[in-house]
């Protein structure tokens, strides 16, 4: 009866995840400072254009997964799901018992049922057929990091050479004043009487 119970909400949670709809999907901050933005596409339907402080991660699934039960809750429960080594595997722990056994058998026996459980789950993980966002983004950021060396050596010519016109442009101006004022000096300035024989 548990594990009935437990299928039951395990489907109910994927059924409540899967009638998301695809822009509701997970935004997170990035370690690089820029906010992450992760959805599944279907079939031909575009991915959204990364903005400056965004990255824009889309996973593409073919059309006709759009309305399916996601993928790692299909089958979840039945027997015939189950490969042969684990049902081997699960012959040969029978005769485990004792201390971090998890079993009911023996001194401490209960014991190691939860790490049991996280092993479990960070096999299921690694070799999930699901959607690997972090791979998906690192994808990205490499590809936006790809661009920065050339837009900072675009900027730092653009930069140059705005500098380089105002420094011009004050030469000709300290030119033009110094010009000027020994024009009025020389205008102002009284002719010396001739020199008396």
């Amino acid at each position: 009866m548990p594990r009935f119970t437990t299928t039951l909400a395990v489907t109910a949670l994927g059924l409540t995840m899967w009638a998301m709809p695809a822009s509701a999907a997970d935004e997170q901050a990035a370690p690089g400072g820029e906010k992450v933005n992760q959805l599944i596409v279907y079939g031909n339907d575009p991915c959204p254009a990364s903005s400056q402080g965004e990255i824009t991660v889309c996973a593409r699934k073919p059309e006709e997964e759009r309305y399916r039960i996601p993928e790692p809750l299909r089958g979840i429960d039945s027997p015939k799901s189950d490969a042969w080594t684990n049902k081997v595997q699960a012959y040969e722990t029978v005769g485990a018992f004792g201390t971090l056994s998890c079993s009911p058998v023996g001194p401490g026996g209960s014991l190691g049922c939860t790490q049991k459980l996280i092993n479990q789950a960070y096999a299921e993980k690694k070799n999930g057929s699901d959607v690997k966002f972090s791979e998906l983004i690192a994808a990205e950021r490499q590809k936006r990091l790809s661009t920065i060396d050339a837009q900072a050596a675009t900027e730092q010519k653009r930069v140059e050479q705005a500098e380089q016109a105002y420094f011009d442009q004050q030469k000709r101006q300290e030119a033009k004043q110094s010009a000027t004022e020994n024009q009025s000096g020389a205008a102002t300035t009284p002719p010396s009487p001739p020199p008396s024989k």
